[in-house]
């Protein structure tokens, strides 16, 4: 197996034709705009063998309508013929194709990856999804990432934050200290 890490999009410029390509370039609010648009996932896909599957780790997983995760998913599905996503460990994975058989040759060459790839890929098997797509598109000139991700992250301290508001609602400061003492 071939590693390259570079700047993926700069990369892929002068770049040959793979069967997987990996990206990774998402850290939690930190997501490159460029590695995030159409025009990105054009230039993955032009650079994909006919059965070659892009990868995306979304490293951040929010449900709500109109988040981060949902942008990026129908950007890559407004793409890509064949989207699929498992949620693992905390984040989103999305399997991405322009030939149908992703489910074939997912089956057929996890095997092969080195002993703990393989069984972590053999766990998201079972939880693979197709995705349906949206309209929510990001582009080169409109990519709201660095926005979208706060609002994913005002959303994790809002739900981390109402375990303490349960726990002290209608206890007075001297019940609370003495609770956390």
């Amino acid at each position: 197996m071939n590693v390259v890490e570079f700047d993926g999009r700069a990369y892929l410029k002068n770049a040959g034709v793979y069967d997987v390509i990996m990206v990774d370039a998402y850290r939690d609010i930190t997501i490159p705009f460029q590695m995030s648009t159409v025009e990105f996932f054009n230039q993955v896909k032009e650079h994909l063998s006919h059965d070659g599957v892009m990868v995306v780790n979304l490293n951040m997983r929010s449900e709500s309508e109109g988040s981060i995760n949902e942008y990026i998913c129908d950007t890559v599905a407004s793409v890509f013929s064949t989207v699929l996503y498992a949620d693992a460990d905390g984040n989103r994975e999305i399997f991405a194709s322009k030939s149908e058989n992703i489910m074939r040759v997912f089956k057929d060459d996890y095997p092969l990856v080195r002993t703990d790839l393989a069984v972590f890929m053999s766990g998201l098997e079972e939880k693979l999804t197709q995705y349906t797509p949206g309209d929510l598109i990001l582009t080169d000139d409109k990519a709201p990432v660095e926005l979208l991700g706060m609002k994913a992250i005002d959303e994790i301290i809002a739900d981390e934050l109402a375990y303490y508001k349960d726990l002290f609602k209608g206890k007075s400061v001297s019940e609370m200290i003495d609770m956390l003492g």
